[in-house]
C-alpha cells in the first residue's frame, strides 16, 4: 500500500478551483442573459439557450447566479435599470403631463427600438407559466404593482402640489396608463411601429392633460 502524506507543497486542486475569480465579466453575461428572457420568456428561455448567449457553461452559471430564477430576477434588475432615464421623470421637478409625457413617449422609443428585443421585458412577463414558476410569476406581478403605485403617487403628488385637478381619480387614471403601457409592449411585439406606439402615447398624454388644474 502507498501511503501520500499532505505535504505544504501539494496544492488542494479543489480549493484552488472555489478562490479562482470568475473568468467572465457578470455584467457582460448578465445583459446576454437579458437579451434572451426578453426575447424568449422565462419558460421559452432555456439553459442551453442562455449558456450559448452567455458563452459559460451550465456549472458557471448556477455557480455564479444559484439557479436559473435568480438569474432571470438578476436580468430583470438590470433591464430596470435601463429605463433609468425614462422614468426618473416621476420624481423631477416638472409637470405632472410633462412627467407621463416623458415616460409614455420613452417607452414608445424603447419598446420599438431595433437593437434589442421589441416590447417590455416586465409588462407582459409571465402572465401565465407552469405552477412550478408561480414564485416568478409573483415576482414579476410585485415589479408591475411597484410600477402602478408609483404612477399613482406621482398623480397624488400633482393632485397636492396643484397642477392636476384635485377630483382626479389617480388610482384608476394610473391604471389606465398602466394599461397603455402594458397594451404598447404587447403592440410592439406585434411589429407596431415607432410612430404607431407614439400615436398610442399622444392619447393616453391628452387624457392625462385632460385631468389638468
Amino acid at each position: 500500500m502507498i501511503i501520500v502524506k499532505n505535504s505544504a507543497n501539494v496544492k488542494n486542486p479543489v480549493a484552488r478551483r472555489r478562490g479562482r475569480p470568475p473568468a467572465f465579466d457578470r455584467e457582460t453575461v448578465l445583459a446576454a442573459a437579458r437579451e434572451t428572457f426578453w426575447a424568449h420568456g422565462y419558460e421559452g428561455a432555456s439553459i442551453a439557450d442562455l449558456t450559448a448567449a452567455m458563452g459559460i457553461t451550465p456549472q458557471s452559471l448556477y455557480a455564479a447566479f444559484s439557479s436559473k430564477a435568480d438569474l432571470y430576477r438578476a436580468a430583470l434588475q438590470q433591464y430596470r435599470r435601463l429605463g433609468t432615464d425614462t422614468f426618473s421623470a416621476l420624481g423631477e421637478p416638472i409637470d405632472t403631463v410633462s412627467a407621463f409625457e416623458r415616460i409614455l413617449r420613452g417607452s414608445a422609443a424603447t419598446f420599438s427600438a431595433p437593437e434589442h428585443p421589441r416590447g417590455c421585458m416586465i409588462s407582459t412577463a409571465v402572465l401565465n407559466c407552469a405552477s412550478e414558476n408561480d414564485d416568478i410569476a409573483d415576482h414579476v406581478a410585485t415589479l408591475r404593482r411597484q410600477s402602478l403605485d408609483a404612477f399613482a403617487a406621482r398623480i397624488e403628488r400633482g393632485i397636492r402640489e396643484g397642477d392636476m385637478k384635485a377630483g382626479t381619480n389617480a388610482r384608476a387614471l394610473a391604471r389606465f396608463l398602466g394599461a397603455i403601457v402594458q397594451g404598447m409592449s404587447v403592440q410592439a411585439r406585434d411589429g407596431a411601429s415607432l410612430e404607431e406606439l407614439l400615436d398610442v402615447a399622444d392619447l393616453a398624454i391628452a387624457e392625462v392633460a385632460r385631468h389638468r388644474a
